[in-house]
């Protein structure tokens, strides 16, 4: 059976250890689920003996074996979603190297899993681990189209295009059945308000209705983010996202619908998907994408610890090198906070994937005569009649 734990108090919650086993956390992407960086107290597991099914002493000196329950009755973990009402749905941003100003994030956590997400650590500001906990614990805004409509409302809005997957993924699992990035869609297509989506769902395909009427008044663009061509990697890597042959094949659905589409190669991680930069952008373009974008490896806070445990168990040859190539491109750590340095990195190797993600990118033709969104079409949308009824 597996190794039970209980918690144990230690004085620095980095140093702590919350090792799940692999019969509990099947179809998973972190390894553990170490408590979060703001709690007091920290969670390490140790093993008190019970899991090697050797014989104890009981009392009177009898002997007692094996507990009675086998690992293959431990059920693997679960995903929970919460509904959250929020106050509010347009998350404001004025970071110099973010193409944009606003955002929407429908969902806190991803089923997704990707070990290498960046928003992993936001977690812990619900009290939570940002290991298995954000992507088995998730948070659902039931009512963010109605927030989005009254916001949109309000005579001070000024239209920007409106960012939504730069945290968590729209098109996670959950929402085939919550479809809250349906609604807000809907409230986009009526108010005309132009907007960005970023995802590794093929779920998007869904919403070819809506996102094609959107994409004849040039309101919408959609960028698929591939990280590799290997689908063994990637259902190591991101499990619980599409494989990459269902992104590249929503990238041609897409386009073919004459949706402005693009793909990311994101996150490149060194010696273990770098060489792929130019087959990927190679496939995206022949599936219709037109134009892309990379992103460097983030390792904030808690990501570091979960990504060498992923790397420790899942790349061990390469483990040393990957980690090594990070810190070379970060001044010597594993990850820069510094704007304009966070999300490419500097240095030889960066200065070397920049150069090489750039002669692709021109040759294949990408990022041609790209043009912004239009905002001169924006219409405040209505209020519900239901609204409307309470001051008549």
């Amino acid at each position: 059976m597996p190794m039970r734990t209980r918690p144990e108090i230690t004085e620095s919650p980095t140093e702590e250890t919350a090792f799940v086993r692999a019969e509990n956390r099947r179809g998973r992407g972190a390894r553990s689920n170490a408590s979060g960086r703001h709690e007091a107290y920290a969670r390490v597991s140790f093993d008190d003996g019970w899991h090697d099914g050797a014989a104890v002493e009981g009392a009177g000196g009898a002997q007692t074996g094996h507990h009675e329950a086998d690992e293959d009755d431990i059920p693997p973990l679960r995903t929970t979603v919460t509904d959250e009402h929020a106050k509010t749905i347009i998350t404001r941003n004025i970071s110099p190297d973010i193409p944009f100003d606003r955002s929407i994030n429908p969902y806190r956590g991803c089923e997704h899993g990707c070990i290498y997400c960046y928003a992993r650590p936001s977690h812990a500001n619900m009290g939570l681990s940002p290991g298995l906990d954000f992507e088995t614990r998730l948070f659902a805004k039931p009512n963010a189209a109605d927030l989005l409509r009254k916001e949109l409302a309000r005579p001070r809005y000024r239209c920007r295009p409106i960012a939504i997957g730069t945290n968590t993924d729209p098109y996670q699992p959950v929402e085939k059945d919550r479809q809250i990035m349906r609604r807000l869609l809907e409230v986009l297509d009526e108010a005309s308000h132009p907007v960005t989506i970023i995802t590794k769902s093929a779920l998007i395909g869904r919403d070819l209705d809506i996102l094609s009427a959107m994409a004849q008044r040039n309101l919408v663009k959609v960028a698929l983010s591939v990280t590799t061509l290997d689908h063994r990697l990637s259902r190591r890597m991101e499990p619980r996202a599409s494989t990459p042959g269902r992104r590249l094949q929503a990238i041609s659905e897409l386009a073919k619908a004459g949706i402005r589409t693009g793909v990311m190669v994101a996150p490149v991680i060194p010696s273990l998907n770098d060489h792929e930069i130019e087959g990927i952008l190679a496939k995206a373009y022949e599936a219709g994408a037109r134009e892309a974008g990379w992103v460097m490896l983030r390792l904030p806070l808690e990501i570091k610890d979960l990504f060498a445990e992923w790397l420790a168990e899942e790349a061990p040859e390469r483990a040393d090198r990957v980690m090594g190539l990070v810190k070379n491109m970060r001044n010597g750590r594993l990850y820069d906070t510094r704007f304009m340095h966070r999300m490419r990195g500097q240095g030889a190797y960066a200065d070397m994937i920049s150069k090489r993600f750039r002669l692709a990118v021109k040759k294949l033709g990408f990022n041609m005569g790209v043009e912004p969104l239009d905002c001169m079409r924006f219409v405040a949308p209505r209020q519900d009649s239901q609204q409307m009824s309470l001051f008549l």
